[in-house]
């Protein structure tokens, strides 16, 4: 709604200031080399020569614009011609998706240094607030009602600088989150912010979910597994909440509680294939232990499916022969759960 709103208001601006060019002048809706005409030339000198960065004639006359749903790149090259202005299109002149996708790559530092040179586009809220909600999915800040003069500009900057304390030290990141109102301390909130966050250190990430298990329960029932493959939703898993380096009873505690989600994202295979949550956890650590084992430079005797099939079995004897065969097929295939 707001980037549609941004986008008439932007049109109508663009109409005034290059109206008299959309115009059916001779040197727009006629022949290009007219253009020389209104830029001062005498009528009987030649027209001059394109130089590197003119474009070329266009063979067709072009519609009037009154028949366009707006201006397009090219009628905009070319009433910058007509003035003749140099170099680039300023960027607020562009679509507003395309200014969104375009400042999208640069950081805070950059986005700064652009809206010193894009003043109008620099101060647009709407663009802040795009900027914001595709980095930072949820914020307990957005469900509030927001005061007069609040900037969505300052809040980008206060997210980025929590963000880089919390990959510094994740209390001081999440107390800075907090003292800035940002976020609430509530368990539910605060695994929200996580899951749609990808800016966080995982290392960082890993150590704040082993002490806040309560975060860490909301943030496993945040997953859906319906209808996924084994292996491929213990990847989705360990994609958000990064399994530690050594076993022991963190990866115990990830692993039961990905076993019951599973099972209760997927009623009908449990039914089908006879899942249970302590079946499913002792499928996980068999793909992990055979992720490990296909994928290790220094085990050099490969398990092979047979073995696979024939260890796996026998810790979960009412699991099918099939079943587990493409559970081999797809580590073999796609790598390792939890790289």
């Amino acid at each position: 709604m707001g980037q549609g709103l941004w986008r008439v208001a932007r049109n109508q601006q663009l109409q005034q200031e290059y109206g008299e060019h959309w115009d059916a002048g001779p040197g727009l809706d006629g022949d290009p080399r007219d253009l020389g005409m209104e830029m001062g030339a005498n009528p009987g000198q030649a027209p001059p020569s394109p130089g590197v960065g003119d474009l070329p004639p266009h063979p067709h006359p072009r519609r009037h614009p009154q028949h366009c749903q707006g201006a397009d790149i090219y009628q905009l090259l070319r009433a910058r011609r007509g003035k003749g202005q140099q170099g680039f299109i300023d960027l607020e002149m562009l679509p507003p998706e395309l200014s969104i996708t375009i400042l999208s790559y640069l950081n805070a530092t950059d986005l700064c240094l652009a809206s010193c040179v894009w003043q109008d586009l620099g101060h647009d809220e709407y663009l802040w607030q795009g900027l914001c909600k595709s980095t930072w999915g949820h914020c307990s800040i957005y469900n509030r009602r927001l005061p007069y003069g609040f900037s969505y500009r300052r809040l980008y900057m206060m997210l980025d600088e929590g963000s880089l304390t919390f990959n510094a030290n994740h209390q001081e990141g999440i107390s800075y989150f907090m003292s800035k109102g940002i976020l609430v301390d509530h368990p539910k909130d605060l695994a929200k912010f996580i899951f749609c966050t990808r800016t966080l250190n995982w290392k960082m990430l890993r150590v704040y979910l082993d002490e806040r298990r309560d975060v860490l329960d909301e943030l496993v029932t945040l997953h859906n597994f319906s209808n996924q493959f084994l292996p491929n939703a213990l990847r989705d898993f360990f994609r958000h909440i990064h399994a530690p380096e050594e076993r022991g009873e963190y990866l115990e505690t990830l692993i039961t509680k990905f076993s019951h989600r599973f099972c209760a994202c997927n009623p009908v295979l449990v039914r089908e294939v006879g899942l249970s949550p302590d079946a499913v956890y002792v499928l996980c650590y068999s793909l992990i232990l055979l992720s490990i084992d296909l994928t290790s430079p220094h085990v050099k005797n490969k398990m092979s499916k047979r073995e696979f099939i024939r260890n796996t079995r026998r810790a979960a004897q009412n699991i099918s022969e099939d079943f587990v065969g493409h559970l081999y097929d797809n580590i073999y295939l796609i790598g390792h759960v939890a790289a």
